[in-house]
């Protein structure tokens, strides 16, 4: 028989999943003797991104207190967080108050889980943009893999690992951040949380009393199955992505091959008019050869006609210096000098000898 007395204060556990409109939502479960200590562990390397880091517990079942695992978990929806279960000691009863979600972290009795855990709100992570991202200086992650994190060192650090509220525990009460969270819309442990507390419950190692406050398996990765889920969900979604990607490389192609046909076809225009335009050119420099010609000719025609007169005033000279043909027997003429319009100076003609016609009408020399 048991010496270790239950009683059920409500009709409520942690295996049923119905959500919650309280912060504080007690499973109804209280016992006389207290938990063990929070064991000393490693938490493990995130398995993707996205997950939150949930701590181990003391939960307690027909064969006494066993060691719920610390494990990354996929939170139930975008901008929630994961408030602790917690133990709480008051009226000689330890009462367990179960975890939940929601958009803040509330009071879970100022116990150290570690990891971002430290008492009071939760500082190992945020969400940011509709990601989560990770306090690296507390949360164990593969910056590898996982590229949205940050440091920040600027906490409380709490060395206790009393693991409820309450007298010989710790002493925290809710602060007005705590009893603002109490306040908003909680949403219970998930499906895969809550088959990852019935696994512990069914392996004997994990119980307090086998292994006296240090269970076998403190902390693990992940649920398997929940993991290998979210991967296939991820790679159903990287392939959608790909999918798309080459889509839209395939509209950038054919944008590419329409824009270097535009400019194909751009360039023979630009090419057809530079033809045109050295055509034109061409053209014009013949007209303006054609204008030079016909100026240089227009410039010639006046010197022509004016020296034509002096050609035949100087062809008209040489006639009259020419000596006329006489008849033979007429004595011989001589012309008379031609008068230019300007006054010149001319020798005068020597006069012919007379001679006198001899009898009967001939001439002598």
């Amino acid at each position: 028989m048991k010496k270790i007395i239950k009683s059920v204060i409500l009709i409520a556990g942690l295996a049923i999943a119905a959500p919650q409109l309280h912060a504080q939502v007690s499973v109804g479960l209280s016992v006389r003797i207290g938990p063990p200590a929070i064991p000393v562990y490693e938490q493990p390397i995130c398995p993707a991104d996205g997950y939150i880091w949930t701590p181990g517990y003391w939960a307690y079942g027909d064969n006494g207190y066993y060691w719920v695992p610390g494990v990354w978990v996929a939170p139930p929806s975008i901008g929630v967080l994961w408030t602790p279960a917690w133990w709480g000691f008051d009226g000689g009863i330890y009462a367990f108050h179960s975890g939940y979600w929601g958009p803040h972290v509330g009071f879970y009795g100022g116990i150290n889980y570690g990891f971002g855990y430290g008492g009071s709100g939760y500082y190992g992570g945020r969400w940011s943009g509709g990601h989560f991202a990770y306090n690296t200086s507390v949360t164990r992650v593969n910056r590898t893999i996982i590229h949205n994190t940050y440091i920040n060192n600027n906490y409380v650090h709490n060395n206790s690992r009393a693991s409820f509220n309450g007298r010989g525990g710790v002493t925290a009460r809710p602060t007005r951040n705590d009893q603002m969270a109490a306040r908003d819309r909680h949403i219970p442990a998930t499906s895969n949380q809550m088959a990852h507390q019935r696994t512990a419950s069914t392996n004997r190692s994990q119980f307090a009393s086998v292994n006296h406050g240090r269970p076998a398996v403190a902390a693990e990765r992940a649920n398997t199955r929940a993991v290998n889920r979210q991967a296939n969900a991820q790679r159903v979604t990287a392939r959608a992505t790909n999918h798309q990607a080459n889509a839209q490389h395939s509209v950038a192609r054919a944008t590419n091959h329409s824009a270097n046909a535009q400019r194909s076809v751009a360039r023979a225009t630009n090419n057809q008019a530079r033809a045109t335009n050295h055509q034109a050119n061409a053209q014009r420099s013949v007209a303006r050869s054609n204008m030079n010609a016909q100026r240089a000719n227009t410039s010639r025609q006046p010197s022509a006609q004016h020296n034509a007169p002096q050609r035949i005033s100087m062809q008209q000279h040489q006639v009259n210096r020419a000596p006329a043909q006489r008849p033979m027997g007429q004595p011989q003429q001589h012309s008379q000098p031609q008068q230019h319009s300007q006054p010149q100076q001319h020798s005068q003609p020597r006069p012919q000898p007379q001679h006198q016609a001899a009898p009967g009408g001939e001439h002598r020399r």
